[in-house]
C-alpha cells in the first residue's frame, strides 16, 4: 500500500512538472505576479530592484476550447481574468522600437489565429475589458502566436530565466512573446 502511494505521488509529481512548456507550476491563488528579473520577489538579493511587475488573474482551461471560442478572435481581451492585467515598468523601456515611460499600464490583448495585438493602456483599476477605450492606448505591438508543446492549463505570464526581458504569455496551446529592452 505504501509503495502504491509513493508511485502514485511520483507519477502525479512528474505529470504536473511536465504540464506546460516553459512555465513553472502555478500556486493555488488565482491571482499572480510575474517579475523581471524572473521570480524577483522570491529570489531578491539586497538592494536589487525589479524592472517589470505584472499583476494578473489566472483563468483555467477546464476542458474548454480557449482561443476562438471562450476568448473570441478579434476582440479586446483583459489578458487574464477578473480585473484587467496591470504591468509596471520601474524604468523607461523599449518594446518593438517604441519608447515606454516608467509607470503602470493596463495590459490588454487582441488574440487572432495568426497575430496578436498587445496593448498598453493608461486606464487602470477596471474589471474586465468592458470599459476599454482605444483612445487611451499608450502603445500597441503586433506579435505572432506560437504553439506550445503541451497544454497550458492555467493562463500564465512569465519572464523565462536566463533570458533578457522576454515577456511570455501562454494558455491552452498558444504562447506569445514580446521582448523588452532597458
Amino acid at each position: 500500500m505504501k509503495n502504491s502511494l509513493l508511485i502514485i505521488a511520483f507519477v502525479l509529481f512528474a505529470w504536473v512538472g511536465a504540464s506546460a512548456q516553459g512555465f513553472r507550476n502555478v500556486d493555488k491563488s488565482p491571482m499572480d505576479a510575474a517579475y523581471f528579473p524572473d521570480n524577483f520577489a522570491h529570489d531578491r538579493k539586497g538592494d536589487e530592484k525589479a524592472l517589470v511587475r505584472i499583476l494578473y488573474s489566472r483563468p483555467a482551461k477546464n476542458g474548454r476550447e480557449v482561443f476562438g471560442k471562450l476568448i473570441p478572435y478579434g476582440k479586446v481581451w483583459r489578458t487574464g481574468a477578473n480585473e484587467n492585467t496591470e504591468i509596471t515598468f520601474y524604468q523607461d523601456a523599449t518594446l518593438q522600437g517604441k519608447k515606454i515611460k516608467a509607470g503602470t499600464y493596463s495590459l490588454f490583448t487582441i488574440p487572432n489565429e495568426n497575430e496578436w495585438v498587445v496593448i498598453l493602456n493608461k486606464d487602470l483599476n477596471y474589471w474586465g475589458a468592458y470599459q476599454y477605450k482605444e483612445a487611451n492606448d499608450v502603445a500597441r505591438f503586433t506579435v505572432t502566436p506560437k504553439k506550445s508543446e503541451t497544454v497550458i492549463e492555467n493562463f500564465s505570464i512569465q519572464f523565462p530565466k536566463g533570458t533578457d526581458a522576454l515577456l511570455r504569455m501562454g494558455w491552452d496551446t498558444t504562447m506569445i512573446e514580446l521582448p523588452i529592452q532597458f
